[in-house]
């Protein structure tokens, strides 16, 4: 999604990406030789930034990274200020620059649905939103049980003002790496199926992600190699991973948080003699698959016997996809498709040259 064609993005947009969803191959940042800083900044300058900004700042270039330290401090409580006043929704829509209308007769034709997660940095969150907003998508918000409850009021009264946000009719408290993650996504697929919109497509984030190529990019990439697929990274579960399956992983909440551990006790084997695969957890699912889960027999076991294992969601899409009589169905496929550009910290120094803006933590 990127920039979108008819705004040129704010600063934060450029602060923001070390944590990139939906596919961009980040190139190796150069860095380039020393300039000059600006002396003074104020908030009047963290408005739209042109290109070349945008570029700096991928490139670690001294200038650009004063600026947007000091711009993400400002816009990071700045763009909340909306919330905080219930039922004005034109200043909420106004502030926060909502695409009113479809950008093309093809966008219009084309709905796509999104899941999105939500547990802290409610101005990320806000940020991703107006990034990939359109009046013909439609949204389902998970926000955790956990959640500060400022940031639950927050997200109600921006999610009144549009009739194609919602928050999920079910919340969980989402443990580290533990079943409620998976149970939020079929959480919103339930309330999808269930709405009055038509959608084609459904698109699961994190509240943390941000876009990098436009509403109309995305439709290209699913018409052009992944028409009427879905789109789930993953492998054949490799021999290092089976014990996140093999074994139980129970809950447990040390000083209130809530984590997974292994016990001793070791699962069945899968329900219906399934192949356990391994990838990612996020995906791009058709419709009809979606439908597939909620009702198939084999997808509702394969949901309860996941209760106890580790990361479930990491298993659970990948092995139903690859079930050759599943809509939508890529039995054969492995990795390609990825829809996220993440520089993992353990590969600083081999894989990539580093996070110039910082690592962020995941659940």
């Amino acid at each position: 999604m990127g920039q979108l064609r008819t705004m040129k993005p704010g600063l934060l947009v450029c602060a923001a990406i070390c944590i990139i969803s939906i596919f961009l191959y980040l190139r190796n940042p150069t860095l380039g030789g020393p300039e000059e800083a600006p002396t003074s900044l104020a908030v009047v300058e963290c408005g739209f930034y042109p290109d070349e900004l945008c570029s700096a700042l991928f490139e670690g270039k001294g200038a650009a990274l004063q600026i947007a330290k000091f711009c993400k401090n400002a816009h990071g409580l700045d763009i909340l200020a909306p919330l905080h006043t219930p039922g004005n929704c034109s200043r909420i829509s106004q502030a926060l620059h909502f695409i009113s209308r479809p950008l093309s007769a093809e966008e219009g034709n084309f709905s796509l649905a999104y899941i999105i997660t939500v547990h802290k940095e409610l101005a990320m969150f806000v940020q991703l939103l107006r990034a990939i907003y359109v009046p013909q998508n439609v949204y389902c918000i998970h926000v955790d049980e956990k959640a500060p409850k400022n940031d639950k009021t927050a997200v109600q009264a921006l999610v009144n003002c549009f009739e194609n946000i919602f928050i999920s009719s079910g919340r969980e408290k989402v443990p580290n790496m533990g079943f409620a993650r998976l149970q939020a996504d079929i959480n919103c697929m339930k309330d999808l199926v269930h709405s009055k919109f038509q959608w084609n497509y459904v698109i699961n984030l994190c509240g943390q992600d941000f876009p990098i190529k436009t509403n109309k990019e995305i439709i290209h990439y699913i018409r052009s190699k992944w028409s009427d697929k879905n789109i789930t990274p993953g492998v054949i579960q490799p021999e290092n991973m089976k014990s996140k399956t093999s074994q139980s992983h129970p809950e447990f909440t040390p000083e209130g948080n809530i984590y997974v551990s292994p016990n001793k006790i070791f699962k069945d084997e899968p329900p219906h003699n399934l192949t356990i695969y391994f990838g990612s957890a996020y995906y791009i699912l058709t419709r009809k698959f979606v439908q597939f889960v909620l009702t198939d027999i084999r997808a509702k076991d394969m949901l309860q016997w996941s209760q106890d294992i580790h990361s479930p969601e990491r298993h659970y899409w990948v092995t139903l996809n690859r079930l050759k009589d599943a809509p939508g169905a890529t039995p054969n496929a492995g990795w390609e498709g990825d829809m996220r550009a993440i520089k993992w910290r353990n590969g600083e120094g081999h894989v990539h040259d580093g996070c110039k803006a910082g690592y962020m933590e995941f659940y």
